[in-house]
Formats: C-alpha cells, structure tokens, sequence
C-alpha cells in the first residue's frame, strides 16, 4: 500500500463524489479519534477548509482528550466546528426506553444508542444547513461489524471504507509528514497517533479490547483473506493463529448484512500490495 498514492485518491474519490451530486460543503462527526480526523483532513484538501464542517459531540463517556484533540485538529485545518453535546438526548431516550428494555437501558443497546444520537444530530444539522454528510467507517471494523447500524454506518459516501485500520494510520502519518515537508502545522494531533482508539461509549472502553484483537493482527487475517481469497486452512497454513482465524471467519459472515448498508466508498482494489 502506498500511503501517498492511497491518500490522493481518497481525496480525489471524496471530490467528485461530493461535487458530483451538486453539493459544495459537507459535515463530519469529529470525535478526536484518528478515523474522523483523516476524513476531516481529506475532505478539507477535496473541497477546500471553507466547506468543511464539524460537529463535536461529547457524551456521558467521552474523555477531555477527545475534545481537546478535535479542537486542535479544527484549528489545524481552519475548519468551522460546533459542539452539541449529545448527554441530555442520551438521558431522555434511557428514560423513556428503560421499561421497553427489561428496566433500564445498558450494554449494548446503551452504546448503540449514544451512536445513533450523535447521528440524528449529525443528520439534522446536514438536513437545516444543505451539507452532505460523510462517513468516518473504516474497512476493519466493517468488516467484523464493529458499528451500530444506523449510527456510525450513517453518511453518503466513506473516504476511508476502503482502507484497514493499519493502513489508516499509515496514510495519516505521511498526509503529516507531508505537511511537515512543505513548511505546514501538522493536520492531525500527536496525540491522535499515541492514545488507544476507543469509541468512548462506555466507561475505559477501548475499541481492540471491544473486538477482542489488535488491528495489526486483524488486519493481517481481513488482508489475506478478503483480498488474496484464502480459506480458513490456507491463513491458518499461512502463519495465522487458527483460533483467531476461526474467530475472524465467523464474524465476518456474520456481519455481511450490515456491511450491505455502509455507505460507498472510493475503489480499494490498488491499496493492498
């Protein structure tokens, strides 16, 4: 994979894809974590920093770096960003919910429903202001399933859905190295690189430990597997852990039918050699 080829054509894809429907400016959920902060950075380089716009939205779980980090990276890129913060939608629907839940709403019907208000947020400020709205998904988590089916799957078009997790960093740190090159302040945040992703619905939650697996480890299963077409015997023949291998099969089949409803994404038939 080459990052810079990579990045490129996920900022051209992201482009024409916007201008192609007759939109000008698009809105971006920016949690502080690296997904939406490459997708911020690409679409600023697509369309320019003056038709990008962010909406923070901090809740019960989020933590003062996921702000802070946003906030450096919108001043970073000149972007326009406001806050709204999703804890008050988020008490109202535990109220309401919490019969209809067996008493009170927890686990994983409480994660997804703190996913899905920052996305009828997100939605509505899309609908009032005529913004297209993107995606912040990236392939790893597609596929496993690691989304909430209309939350974080919300959005017209991923910049990022063609990429794995460990190549989404690997594009970031050279869109950052680049910046460093020509003379300009660094797109993303340090911190961005550094801290453990997590998508902050739940108290210490982190996103690997969510999925039970490292991205490195993930990713070199998906890679074999989803781009050279190895079976099971072959990935386990090739090194693989068979355990997790197994693993890895199986929620993937699972989560075919959710991966039917994300949004598209630029061609990724070059990003994997």
């Amino acid at each position: 994979m080459d990052p810079q080829r990579t990045y490129q054509a996920c900022v051209e894809a992201t482009g024409a894809f916007v201008r192609d429907l007759g939109f000008s400016d698009v809105v971006i959920g920016l949690s502080g974590g690296m997904d939406s902060s490459l997708v911020a950075v690409m679409a600023a380089d697509a369309l320019g920093a003056d038709h990008v716009h962010g909406v923070l939205m901090p809740g019960p779980y989020s933590s003062e770096h996921s702000v802070d980090d946003a906030e450096e990276l919108v001043a970073a890129l000149g972007i326009e960003a406001i806050t709204v913060p999703i804890c008050e939608p988020f008490e109202a629907f535990e109220s309401v919910l919490a019969r209809a839940c067996g008493g009170q709403l927890e686990g994983l019907a409480a994660e997804n429903t703190q996913a899905r208000c920052r996305m009828v947020c997100l939605m509505a400020v899309s609908n009032a202001r005529g913004w297209l709205m993107l995606n912040t998904g990236n392939k790893s988590e597609a596929a496993l399933g690691y989304s909430t089916l209309y939350g974080d799957t919300a959005g017209a078009f991923a910049p990022l859905g063609g990429l794995y997790k460990t190549d989404v960093y690997a594009v970031a740190r050279w869109r950052n190295r680049h910046a460093a090159e020509v003379g300009e302040a660094l797109p993303i945040p340090v911190n961005v690189f550094v801290k453990p992703p997590s998508a902050e619905l739940a108290p210490g939650q982190s996103d690997e430990a969510s999925l039970g697996i490292d991205y490195p480890t993930l990713d070199a299963i998906l890679v074999d597997a989803v781009e050279r077409g190895m079976d099971e015997a072959a990935l386990v023949a090739a090194g693989h852990d068979a355990a997790q291998v197994a693993d890895v099969l199986r929620r993937y089949r699972a989560a075919a039918f959710k991966r039917a409803l994300e949004p598209p994404f630029p061609d990724a038939a070059f990003y994997v050699g």
